[in-house]
């Protein structure tokens, strides 16, 4: 194809050397070129603005006059001398008339009230004899107050329970010989030994026999 478009090519640049066609473009080229020159046209300015001229300011008329009202004072009568005869007594004093005051009487003398009578001592407790923890034991209420049901009881699906501890006085007020009396879960029976080792217990001057019970239920 390339080949082809190479001898067309030189056939039609014989074809037109031998038939004058590039005598003709060369005389068109040679032809008369005119040129004109376009002069630009200036436009003349436009007229300047005529700038009217402020409105003129006239002066309000001054008020009229109106003149001031006539006033009339009437001249004072003479005074007349007049004789005036002056007492130098003076007049007598109201008498004001007080009402007598009552006697006054003396109150009877407070008596002080009789002391209150010392209260009983508390009995002392037999040896022996099993007591409550509230008895013997200050801060029996406090330690009560503050226990929980057992964690334990709850995880096992355990919703109550009981149990009953006794433990032994000394003499000192120290707690020994804490024992289990019965218990309905091994559970309860260990979170009431807890509880009961917290007590603070006054001692009785002998081993006092304590015995607690416990229930436990959830709320």
């Amino acid at each position: 194809m390339g080949l082809t478009l190479v001898v067309v090519f030189h056939a039609f640049i014989i074809y037109a050397l031998t038939t004058g066609l590039a005598k003709r473009v060369i005389d068109v080229v040679h032809a008369p070129v005119e040129a004109k020159v376009i002069e630009e046209t200036n436009k003349p300015p436009p007229p300047a603005e005529i700038v009217p001229p402020p409105p003129r300011l006239e002066a309000a008329p001054p008020p009229p006059f109106i003149p001031p009202p006539e006033v009339h004072i009437a001249a004072a009568p003479p005074v007349q001398n007049t004789i005036t005869a002056i007492t130098s007594t003076p007049p007598p004093a109201p008498v004001a008339i007080a009402p007598i005051a009552p006697p006054v009487v003396a109150a009877p003398p407070v008596q002080p009230a009789p002391p209150a009578p010392p209260a009983p001592p508390a009995p002392p407790v037999a040896p022996h004899t099993p007591v409550s923890a509230a008895v013997v034991c200050s801060n029996y209420a406090t330690v009560m107050g503050d226990a929980a049901y057992p964690p334990e009881a709850q995880r096992a699906g355990i919703d109550k329970g009981e149990a009953l501890i006794q433990f032994t006085l000394d003499p000192s007020g120290q707690i020994k010989n804490i024992k289990v009396i019965r218990a309905s879960h091994p559970i309860f029976a260990r979170n009431s030994v807890r509880i009961v080792s917290e007590y603070k217990c006054q001692g009785q001057g002998h081993d006092v026999a304590v015995l607690v019970p416990f229930g436990y239920k959830i709320e």
